[in-house]
């Protein structure tokens, strides 16, 4: 018996952007088929300008109005199409609120189908934070966006490449903002939310957690600050307590080597950059960005609009190729558990 393939909404992010591009580029791979049934969920307009600037004229774009009208036939793009975009409004690679408008839509579309359960997973291409405040939307991206579509308690960025999953406690807020928010509760919150999805989306019955610390050397025994003594240890303790599999804090200059050799599945950094550089000096190119703690299953690429590189034909699909890959795999394991 061949395998269930999920239904995929994937949101083709800012239409000034390269995301159009490596949606149709990502398409044109028969693998993406063999796996998945990929819905596009944008301007039909768009995706056939994508095409003609990467020179994949030989697909074509089914404009539709309902997921299920879509025929998931390699060669054919089925595009869930919202009709949102005038072309002389939105020149390529320029930051505009009319695009930023266009791209929120996508998302809440695609958000108001998995919750209907219309379809299995979404999988979003980049948006551009200046763009989507000049409409009006003031979030700080996609994911503080899908905890509130989504209602959601909790939302946890999770970053993945093959050799390191990395969770963060913190993403987007200033250093100084991100130290005051590392409390016992939030990295507790955190190891939770991370726990109970890698049982149920990656399927490991008891994953193995590092924490990682927020001070130089996990702080030394209080002289380079005390924040693992009152807030993060208390958290790993307790985790523990409950039956979790959680070690730190341990120093961020080390966990990394020791999760990439394979002594844990998940690390848990305390904040934006400490959990992202390590992630994209490894795999610049094929990072998923991963929203756990949301009632559906989210990921995305790792990287932005690159507007500088809109309409060239340049940009690399890789990272979206993985998001539609690890999708995919989740909604198969969850669909085991």
């Amino acid at each position: 018996m061949s395998k269930y393939k999920p239904l995929l909404g994937i949101t083709m992010g800012d239409p000034a952007g390269i995301g159009p591009e490596i949606v149709v580029k990502a398409l044109s791979k028969k693998e993406i088929y063999d796996i998945s049934r990929p819905l596009v969920i944008g301007d039909a307009k768009i995706i056939k300008r994508a095409l003609k600037f990467t020179n994949l004229t030989n697909l074509n774009v089914k404009s539709i109005s309902h997921p299920s009208e879509a025929e998931f036939i390699h060669g054919t793009i089925d595009v869930l199409d919202l009709d949102n975009v005038d072309l002389d409004k939105i020149p390529l690679g320029r930051v505009s609120a009319e695009a930023g408008k266009a791209s929120v839509e996508y998302i809440f579309k695609a958000v108001d189908l998995a919750l209907k359960r219309d379809i299995d997973a979404i999988v979003t291409g980049p948006i551009n934070k200046e763009a989507i405040n000049k409409a009006g939307y003031h979030y700080n991206g996609h994911t503080e966006l899908l905890k509130e579509l989504t209602r959601a308690e909790n939302a946890v960025m999770l970053l993945a490449i093959d050799k390191l999953k990395v969770a963060h406690v913190t993403t987007h807020v200033s250093l100084r903002r991100a130290i005051e928010l590392i409390t016992k509760e939030r990295v507790l919150r955190t190891i939770k939310t991370v726990h109970e999805a890698f049982i149920k989306y990656f399927g490991i019955s008891d994953p193995k957690i590092a924490v990682a610390s927020l001070n130089p050397h996990a702080g030394e025994g209080g002289l380079f600050g005390d924040e693992e003594i009152k807030q993060i240890t208390p958290a790993v303790e307790e985790a523990n307590s409950v039956g979790m599999n959680v070690v730190g804090p341990l120093p961020a200059d080390t966990i990394y080597y020791k999760a990439i050799r394979g002594d844990f599945d998940v690390v848990i950094a305390m904040y934006h950059d400490q959990g992202h550089i390590p992630i994209k000096v490894l795999d610049f190119y094929n990072g998923v960005n991963i929203t756990l703690g949301l009632p559906i299953i989210r990921t995305s690429v790792d990287h932005g609009t690159s507007f500088n590189r809109a309409g060239k034909g340049t940009a690399h699909p890789g990272s979206l190729i993985y998001a539609i890959k690890y999708a995919s795999m989740m909604v198969q394991n969850s669909l085991k558990s």
